[in-house]
């Protein structure tokens, strides 16, 4: 998964349950049962993160081994939480047991150890930087393209993944976790995502929130339903191969299909464009109509002019190679941009900050009810987010010594990655940490793999010819583990904190949740490795971003020397293109700047296709009328809506991949073709 998308919730409400109050004769004080941190930690909420740490794992693997955008899911992980415990005491409460009460503390708990489980499966690279390296990536490429060597190459084995997360995945955790008081109390960062999580779990828990939280829950259960029994049908129709059944109907006329425009009919990407901003789908959408509907139809027409005709499709020096590194200027443009931007605005809040606090003002303005009661509940969350702290020579030490083993076992694994090449990563990333998660609490967008793409252009000319292209890609690994692990570890700081919930039992569960993820996120993707044809360029699991890493790396290690005519140009073109939208959206008035599309949106399918484009629009014009019908429902039910989608989709992965493993092939194969042939 390259691109993560997370929706903008507009937050209008208390975001703390209505506390029960005592009345004193000389104040008033709020009083909530907060548990011991230990008793927020259970058994039962383990069995479920590991659950569901595997579901999604899975979901964010098929997402990243086939479009590489993968939406925040957060909120479905605190929702699904609250559902299988909620069953549970449920069942146990009718069966004549005494079950212990769920808090949302431990909801909390979960939703914490499941977003770090799967948060593995996009930072592992197991769709990216990591799938780079093996042999069909190579052959993809051509073994007679310049500076793609075959020593370069190191297939995917169980043993070494496990190990390389295992040495890298840590150490993001302990790298800001002295800084979360600053991050959450002291600038006072959003981190929307967090920030609805929260509002989801407090609403659960509350008389009030109950009835609403039942809905939800049938909700979900119903259209992951829906999408299951849909996708178990759709197989008996696909056929040997990949071209057969509703994956492959020509619903927009057999001419559009040609150019991968058509409705595929997936419930996944549906319930993507449910949960993705409206601006994101429709900026995938014009991605797609400005790359396969107008300029890979121009370069087509170029053949034998521009570059060799009769060129087969997964050619570098054909269009093949237009499509890669045009998508990689238009990546690269949106996501330099935005990181010289966050940098600024890190740099402009803190000295706004320090600037705030040295001219507080001297008199106290007079509060009414209202406002001394949200002085209180945020005073009770300072208090509660304050009390179990966890020690700075702790997460110091723990840090220190990681970096230790990680710089002593990363050579061993990756012989091309010096110890010392190692070292120079752990120095400068927690800065970078710093900046993505500071980023993540303003704007909710992760810009983890664009830290990962610096240090691979970095490290790739540094080692040169001779191992750049391995080197690159395991310091792109190492990167962007640390900044992606980080920003995770402050977006859950942020619920745990609007839901009571002890920083030392978040903490725990974040390790937790990390430790699960280095051996569930290896062992899904093992799955989608031995039963599917990944990185087939005609198959369903294309593993886009894999080609485009491998390029990246010999890019950075041997120029621009090998790139077909005028793709140089072109790439230019789009880089700036990608700039300048940026500008324009950060310039221009809301009511304008909210219809500027997002360039690294964009930038999707002008690799992998217009098919899922085509998807997440029907998605977002669900929403979109859903909203015009009724408001209020869409926003209590869509997030339901599209998590069951999503989730009925990945559990049908399962065993699909096993009836693939034991080689049972679907009985139909259902294709089309012209009605009168030439």
């Amino acid at each position: 998964m390259d691109t993560e998308v997370a929706s903008p919730v507009e937050i209008s409400e208390p975001l703390l349950s209505p506390p029960e109050t005592t009345n004193k004769p000389d104040d008033s004080h709020i009083v909530e049962n907060v548990p011991p941190w230990r008793e927020q930690i259970t058994i039962r909420g383990l069995l479920v993160s590991v659950i569901l740490g595997a579901l999604f794992c899975i979901i964010t693997h098929k997402l990243n081994l086939t479009v590489g955008v993968i939406p925040s899911l957060n909120v479905a992980a605190g929702l699904l939480g609250f559902f299988f415990v909620k069953s549970w005491t449920e069942l146990a409460s009718r069966a004549g047991f005494l079950a212990k009460p769920f808090t949302k503390q431990e909801n909390t708990v979960i939703q914490t150890c499941v977003v770090a489980c799967y948060g593995l499966a996009f930072s592992g690279g197991f769709g990216s930087y990591m799938l780079s390296m093996d042999q069909r990536t190579y052959e993809l490429i051509g073994a007679d393209y310049p500076g793609n060597r075959a020593e370069d190459v190191k297939n995917p084995s169980l043993g070494w993944m496990i190990g390389f997360m295992f040495v890298v995945s840590f150490l993001g955790l302990f790298s800001l976790v002295a800084l979360r008081k600053v991050m959450v109390i002291d600038y006072k960062l959003t981190y929307p995502s967090g920030t609805a999580t929260a509002l989801l779990i407090n609403s659960f828990h509350t008389n009030t929130g109950a009835e609403l939280a039942e809905k939800q829950v049938r909700c979900l259960g119903k259209y992951l339903s829906i999408s299951f029994f849909w996708c178990c049908f759709k197989w008996f129709f696909s056929g040997v191969g990949d071209s057969c059944g509703f994956d492959n109907f020509p619903s927009l006329g057999l001419i559009a299909y040609k150019n991968t425009f058509y409705f595929d009919f997936s419930p996944t990407y549906i319930g993507c464009g449910l949960i993705c901003p409206h601006i994101v789908n429709c900026s995938v959408l014009l991605g797609a109509i400005i790359s396969w509907g107008c300029l890979w139809p121009f370069i087509t027409s170029k053949a034998g002019v521009w570059y060799p005709d009769g060129l087969g499709g997964n050619d570098f020096k054909g269009l093949y190679g237009y499509k890669v590194f045009i998508a990689i200027s238009l990546i690269l443009g949106d996501g330099i941009y935005n990181l010289i931007k966050i940098v600024f605005i890190t740099v402009k809040e803190i000295l706004n900050t320090r600037s705030k606090q040295a001219n507080l003002p001297l008199v106290i303005p007079h509060q009414d009810d209202e406002s001394s009661k949200l002085l209180m509940e945020e005073k009770l969350q300072n208090e509660t987010f304050v009390k179990d702290s966890i020690p700075s020579w702790f997460a110091a030490s723990g840090y220190i010594g990681l970096v230790a083993i990680s710089t002593a076992t990363i050579p061993t694994i990756f012989p091309q990655m010096k110890w010392y090449l190692v070292l120079a990563c752990y120095i400068v990333a927690p800065a970078l940490a710093f900046c993505n998660s500071y980023g993540t609490g303003l704007t909710d967008w992760s810009l983890s793999s664009t830290y990962g793409k610096i240090g691979l252009f970095i490290f790739a000319a540094l080692v040169g010819r001779n191992g750049g292209v391995i080197a690159g890609l395991a310091a792109c690994g190492v990167m962007m583990s640390i900044v992606s692990t980080a920003a995770d570890l402050m977006q859950d700081f942020k619920t745990g904190y609007l839901t009571l919930s002890s920083p030392r039992s978040m903490f725990v569960s974040q390790l937790i949740g990390t430790a699960l993820g280095c051996f569930i996120a290896p062992l899904t993707f093992w799955l989608f490795w031995t039963a599917f044809d990944i990185g087939s360029p005609d198959g369903v699991y294309k593993a886009p971003y894999a080609i485009i890493y491998r390029e990246m790396a010999i890019l950075g290690v041997e120029g621009f020397s090998a790139l077909p005519m005028h793709c140089l140009e072109l790439c230019c073109g789009f880089f700036v293109a990608a700039l300048v939208i940026n500008l324009l959206r950060d310039v221009t008035p809301k009511n304008v700047s909210q219809y500027i599309p997002i360039p690294m949106a964009m930038a999707v399918p002008f690799y992998i296709g217009a098919y899922f484009a085509i998807d997440m629009f029907v998605g977002t014009v669900i929403l979109f009328v859903w909203e015009r019908l009724n408001r209020k429902e869409s926003e209590d039910f869509a997030g339901a809506v599209a998590a069951g989608l999503i989730c009925g989709d990945g559990i049908w992965t399962v065993p699909s991949a096993i009836l693939s493993i034991f080689g049972i092939n679907p009985p139909i194969c259902m294709s089309f073709a012209p009605s009168t042939s030439s």
